[in-house]
């Protein structure tokens, strides 16, 4: 009986023994394959039950910075046309810098300083950098300014315009025509403020000196170039109340002289006895008056400016000490509500640079009362 319990005993103990040793077994084996299956990546094991943080950037390995393309800068626009260009371009480009009253009419093709210039000014007339050279910047400005020239424009191919002032014309606009041409003498004569026969062939003669259509009839070219040639005339000479020069003095007679006459406020060119020219002129005030008697052309300037007064002097010739013969600007604007220095005034631009070219040094002047 004693040994039956001893082997029952026995018999459990191993049992328990023998489970423990199982459990353990079981444990051990499925804590390794825990292990195995976290070790191998894409299984559920090796997926984190929390996100990892983005926060902190890796350290300890080496950053990839990413690359750009660099954008090309785009060259430099072209100028259109530059000084010493030639060519139809350059036409064009006077053609249209006329149309704006920067150039003549007529074009040469040739991008001379004339044209550089004229250039210059449309810039800075514009706010544009005024270098005379033909940028994309000017070139479309000017474009978007004037009229495409036709071929006729460019190659100075002349038609006349329509007629402003005819044959058979009467009027105020007669009188001003026939008046300026009467200063630049192309018409001789009273001004009547009729078109007639006389003023036809005065405006022909005109026209074809100036290489523009001869129609005898007065277009707007025709006008443009007459008005850029002279003054605006006076109440006086449209209407004949102009000065009337009296005889010539006896020292005028004789060879070349400015025959000068204070009575009638004119100089008169005179060769060998005859007119060649006639001036309107003006003197000096009460306090600098303009020296009478006979006198000689010492020196001649084209573009003198007086040092004592800082004034331009046109076209001086100088006849007693600082007193000369020259162009006066406030003679041209003011008339005789002015008055010189001492000198003898002209108002006549184109008038006075045409006789400055005839006189001599050595040639009379005779300043008198008539």
């Amino acid at each position: 009986m004693r040994a039956l319990r001893v082997l029952l005993l026995t018999v459990i103990t191993v049992g328990l023994l023998g489970a423990t040793a199982y459990g353990a077994g079981f444990a051990v084996r499925h804590y390794d394959e825990r292990r195995d299956a976290a070790a191998e990546p894409g299984t559920p094991a090796s997926v984190p039950t929390t996100a990892p943080s983005t926060s902190a950037a890796p350290t300890g390995g080496p950053t990839t910075t990413p690359t750009t393309t660099p954008t090309p800068t785009p060259p430099e626009p072209r100028n259109v046309l530059e000084p010493g260009a030639n060519g139809t371009k350059v036409r064009e480009l006077q053609q249209r810098l006329f149309q704006l009253a920067w150039l003549p009419e007529t074009t040469t093709g040739r991008y001379d300083a004339t044209t550089r210039t004229a250039v210059s000014g449309f810039q800075g007339k514009r706010g544009f950098k005024a270098t005379g050279v033909v940028d994309q910047r000017t070139w479309k400005r000017l474009v978007a300014m004037t009229k495409t020239p036709t071929h006729d424009q460019l190659f100075n191919i002349l038609h006349p315009g329509p007629a402003i002032l005819g044959a058979g014309d009467s009027g105020e606009d007669v009188r001003d025509l026939q008046a300026r041409l009467v200063s630049i003498q192309w018409l001789f004569g009273d001004v009547s403020g009729r078109y007639d026969d006389t003023t036809v062939e005065a405006v022909r003669g005109f026209q074809a000196k100036l290489e523009i259509p001869v129609t005898g009839e007065v277009d707007q070219r025709t006008l443009d170039r007459l008005y850029a040639m002279t003054s605006a005339p006076t109440h006086e000479a449209m209407y004949n109340l102009g000065n009337h020069p009296g005889a010539l003095d006896a020292r005028c007679k004789v060879g070349r002289a400015l025959c000068i006459d204070k009575t009638s406020q004119t100089l008169r060119w005179v060769v060998d006895g005859k007119v060649r020219q006639t001036l309107d002129v003006r003197f000096g005030a009460s306090y600098s008056p303009t020296r009478e008697g006979l006198f000689h052309v010492y020196v001649k300037d084209a573009d003198h400016v007086s040092r004592l007064y800082g004034s331009e002097m046109p076209f001086s010739m100088f006849f007693s000490g600082g007193q000369a013969v020259h162009y006066s600007s406030d003679f041209a604007a003011r008339g005789y509500a002015g008055a010189s220095h001492g000198c003898v005034n002209v108002r006549d631009h184109d008038g006075l640079a045409w006789l400055f070219d005839q006189v001599h040094v050595g040639d009379a002047v005779v300043v008198y009362w008539s």
